[in-house]
């Protein structure tokens, strides 16, 4: 029997995106885990919110996948705000704001969860290093080298014990 894993990630990729996804998804199937996710796997009969908690509540880890959803080289940072407005120069790119709300529901349900982003994806919420014991993970490219395949293995492999554990109930 696999061991269900929600997983946050944008329902429409690029190609690039995809193949990143791609890489995840197998080294999750080897490991035997069912991937859950919203407008994937599982399909809303109630409000969002309330489905991907009950989704994640049957769920024993977690994957936030923090793609590039949108992208901007303008606006301005604290509008309005003495000394710390800021005008924005150089191209930003945002991930989808699930991400933030299911990482939310995973980490308040105690479900060991393991975070990738597009090295492009601003820092902020649960992508900022400093908010949270889990380590901000680059998302695999379908060039790793074998060394950081090994790596992104090893990765896989000391999440999915906690995984475990929490599935069995240690």
């Amino acid at each position: 029997m696999k061991i269900p894993v929600f997983v946050s990630s944008p329902s429409n990729l690029n190609d690039d995106q995809q193949k990143s996804h791609d890489i995840i998804s197998n080294e999750l199937e080897v490991l035997q885990f069912e991937l859950r996710s919203l407008g994937k796997t599982d399909y809303p009969t109630d409000f969002p919110l309330r489905e991907i908690l009950s989704i994640a509540k049957h769920c024993s880890g977690g994957i936030i996948l923090g793609f590039s959803q949108f992208e901007t080289d303008s606006g301005t940072w604290k509008k309005g705000i003495e000394g710390e407005e800021k005008k924005q120069s150089g191209l930003l790119q945002f991930p989808t704001p699930w991400n933030q709300l299911e990482a939310g529901i995973l980490f308040g349900l105690q479900i060991p969860i393991l975070i990738f982003r597009e090295m492009s994806i601003i820092k902020g919420g649960v992508f900022d290093p400093e908010v949270s014991d889990v380590f901000i993970h680059k998302m695999p490219v379908p060039t790793l080298s074998k060394h950081d395949e090994e790596s992104l293995r090893q990765v896989f492999l000391k999440w999915s014990a906690r995984v475990r554990r929490h599935y069995y109930g240690e």
